[in-house]
């Protein structure tokens, strides 16, 4: 066996007892990140094993074990196409959200088939890193892209992330955002906080103890903040415009209800994750 699977197949044992879930992932993740290489080139080509690259690699796998989020580790998070800037003070995007921005970049692209002579106008709302905004300005750039973000260091990093991009981002609340764009958008989309209170002690360490609880938790259901989504987006909206939100697995039914319940929406739909699970609902403003 060569040093690096040496080197691996230890730090991928710590990190299983540490109940690290992917824990052949990151331990080569981790390893390629120390050696300024890809995790696929550790094998084809093994790159030579100092000391001091070793010692900053077992520092490394100590922080993962103790469930520091491995995008903090390596200062980035890769989401569709594009790679963000991400660490302390900041809601790391996980690939699940991936499709709620897939979502988004194919009513925006419809739109623009439609031969729109005023384009198409798509909100972030709870942009965080502005990974959804990045995706969308990278794969539509016709869009006019607008996000917000209230939490303070999370709006720093999405001002980091989105320079350059064209999106126009404001550091303000989402109930109150975007007042100037009413009755125009065409899509709103959104990755809001909506975890239950009581459900703290389920919530994975790398999450919990990291991760901005602004970008967590939504009072006692976990569906405030998509109340307020609800009604933002109705006033956002041009008629027939569309929102997408992404929930908890468990509020497949729930999530849904929060549109269906005000007689201002229709095509009311709930989307599964690629595991199967109740992951986002989209609806169209009918009035």
């Amino acid at each position: 066996m060569s040093a690096v699977r040496e080197v691996l197949t230890r730090a991928a044992a710590t990190l299983t007892e540490a109940g690290v879930a992917s824990p052949d992932f990151d331990a080569a993740e981790l390893l390629a990140f120390v050696l300024g290489t890809t995790r696929s080139m550790l094998i084809v080509s093994p790159p030579e094993l100092d000391g001091d690259r070793l010692a900053a690699y077992d520092d490394l796998v100590r922080r993962r074990a103790e469930r520091e989020p491995l995008q903090h580790l390596t200062g980035v998070a890769a989401f569709r196409h594009v790679e963000l800037a991400v660490g302390p003070g900041v809601f790391v995007p996980r690939p699940e959200t991936e499709l709620l921005a897939g979502w988004a970049i194919e009513q925006a692209q419809q739109v623009i088939s439609t031969g729109s002579t005023d384009g198409v106008v798509v909100v972030d709302l709870c942009t965080g890193s502005g990974a959804i905004a990045r995706a969308v300005a990278d794969e539509v750039p016709e869009a006019r892209v607008h996000a917000v973000e209230l939490d303070e260091s999370a709006h720093g990093w999405a001002e980091r992330n989105l320079a350059g991009t064209g999106v126009e981002l404001r550091h303000g609340d989402m109930a109150t955002a975007y007042d100037d764009l009413a009755g125009t958008v065409d899509v709103v989309v959104c990755n809001p906080p909506y975890i239950p209170l009581e459900a703290w002690e389920s919530v994975a360490p790398e999450a919990r103890d990291h991760d901005p609880h602004l970008a967590l938790f939504s009072g006692d259901d976990g569906l405030v903040a998509m109340r307020v989504l609800e009604q933002r987006a109705a006033l956002l909206l041009r008629e027939g415009g569309v929102v997408g939100a992404e929930h908890a697995d468990v509020q497949g039914e729930s999530a849904p209800a929060v549109f269906a319940a005000t007689g201002r929406w229709h095509e009311i739909r709930d989307h599964v994750d690629l595991a199967g699970r109740a992951r986002f609902v989209t609806a169209r403003l009918a009035r």
